[in-house]
Parts: C-alpha cells; sequence; structure tokens
C-alpha cells in the first residue's frame, strides 16, 4: 500500500534507529524521502542505500543533508536546500532527540541546555519553517517523536522529561493554531525501543529483563514498528486527526504496577 505516493518528506535524526526506520518505511510506501543527519555520515549513506532498496525500484528521489536542528540559520539551510531538491514539502518529520543522565541536583546546565535546544527548541524551529512553506500551499502535515515520558516522570534525565512535556504542548499548540488552515500537527510517544540510544539496557540481559517486566506486552518495541505510526500519521488516513500523542509503548502507559490489584485491600 503506498500511501505516500509522490509525498516530499524531511525526516531530522535519521541516520539511525526510529529516524532511520521512518525514512525506510516512507520511502517503502512511495515518499521522497530528505535524510538529515547532525554526525554520522556513513550511517546517513546507509539510511540512504537502504530507503533507495526499500523503493524495490520504483522511481523517487532521496537524499541527505547535515543540520544541527537546533541551530537557526543551519535550520533554514536545511529547508532550502530541501525545497530547492523537491521543490516543495508535504510532511516533516521532528524525529532529532538527545538525553544525558545525572541526578538532578548534579546536572550541568551546559547539559540541560543542549537536550532542551535539540529536543524542543530543534522541533519548534523545524516546525516554524515547514509551516511558512504550508501556508503557502494550503497546507502539510508534521509529526512529532515525542515519548512515553510526555505524562510519565523519568529520574535523573530532568531535561530529557521536560523537553517531551514540552512537546506535547507545541504539538496541541501548533495543532490548534493551524487546524483551520489544512496544516495537522502531531506526535508519537514511543515506549521502550530497541535503538541505539538505549542500547545500554538492550544488550544487558539482566537491564533489560528489568525493563520489559514494567511492559504489559511483555516485550520492548521494534523500530519498525513505530515507523508504522508515523506512516499512519503523516498519510491521509489520519486526515481528521489533529493534536495528539498516539503511545506506541506495548502498555507501558497503563499504569503497569495496577496489574496486581494492591490498591483495593481485596
Amino acid at each position: 500500500m503506498l500511501r505516500l505516493q509522490g509525498k516530499n518528506v524531511l525526516i531530522t535524526g535519521a541516520s539511525s534507529g526510529i529516524g532511520q526506520a521512518i525514512a525506510i518505511r516512507f520511502a517503502k510506501e512511495g515518499a521522497n524521502v530528505a535524510i538529515n543527519y547532525r554526525s554520522g555520515a556513513q550511517q546517513a549513506e546507509e539510511t540512504l542505500e537502504l530507503a533507495k532498496a526499500a523503493r524495490g525500484g520504483a522511481e523517487g528521489k532521496q537524499f541527505t543533508i547535515h543540520a544541527d536542528v537546533a541551530d537557526e540559520a543551519q535550520v533554514k539551510e536545511m529547508f532550502a536546500k530541501t525545497l530547492e531538491n523537491f521543490g516543495s514539502l508535504d510532511v516533516l518529520i521532528n524525529n532529532a532527540g538527545i538525553l544525558k543522565q545525572s541526578a538532578s541536583h548534579e546536572v550541568d546546565i551546559a547539559d540541560f541546555d543542549r537536550v532542551l535546544a535539540v529536543n524542543l527548541r530543534g522541533p519548534f524551529l523545524c516546525s516554524r519553517e515547514a509551516i511558512r512553506h504550508f501556508l503557502t500551499r494550503g497546507g502539510g502535515a508534521i509529526v512529532n517523536n515525542s515519548s512515553v515520558h510526555e505524562i510519565i516522570p523519568k529520574p535523573k534525565y530532568a531535561g530529557y522529561s521536560v523537553s517531551k512535556g514540552g512537546m506535547e504542548n507545541l504539538t496541541r499548540s501548533l495543532a490548534l493554531e493551524y487546524a483551520d488552515r489544512g496544516i495537522r500537527v502531531n506526535a508519537v510517544g514511543p515506549g521502550a525501543i530497541e535503538t541505539p540510544m538505549n542500547k545500554a539496557w538492550i544488550d544487558n540481559p539482566k537491564a533489560r529483563g528489568e525493563v520489559e517486566s514494567h511492559i504489559p506486552m511483555g516485550r520492548a518495541g521494534k523500530s519498525d514498528e513505530i515507523a508504522a505510526v508515523f506512516a499512519f500519521l503523516a498519510s491521509d488516513e489520519a486526515s481528521y486527526i489533529t493534536g495528539q500523542t498516539l503511545f506506541a509503548c506495548g502498555g507501558l502507559t497503563l499504569f503497569p504496577e495496577f496489574r496486581v490489584d494492591w490498591s483495593t485491600g481485596e
């Protein structure tokens, strides 16, 4: 099913993990994809080749583009180059994100600022540029990569949790502001997903067991499972959906500790 046939899509942070899976899935569904990266040029090229292969020989356009989404000048240049290559843009995927671990009372403010710059300032800057373009052509779609930590606190990751809480409100605010002008803004909230960012627990059987013990479905998710949700929200099948976060988390947001009825004493 080619739900994204001919759509021009910019995906930030697409050199690995969920971003890479999104690029591959979107190309498979007929989209032209611009693959943004800040570091890992070789990985970005690998994503490019995988996206080309996913098209199965069908014609399309894919290219890589370097930019730090936290830098306004670089974001503007990225959009200029994307429009130069594509001619227009239909979908923006705000996927780039980072996290840094530290007890909150020991956080280096430079690290805190950097997490917010990439995870929240970046999506705003990219969304602003996309919306400016969308307004000239009657609409478009933005899908943000958020997290279950929009609503689940994450101790020792204050900057990350704050950024994802802000992502929820950014998604809702932009969706409301531009709903009557053909622009949809939604988010995906992944849970525990097998990505390079989570390598510390993925490769540690004990740690992985602890993580998965809190997931009602009993397993971590795969990047391609999350990419499928992005494809739906970016497609016309989601034409009446805006301002929502769709949690793809194996039930992690369902207060899993209440699987055991300890609250009533019965």
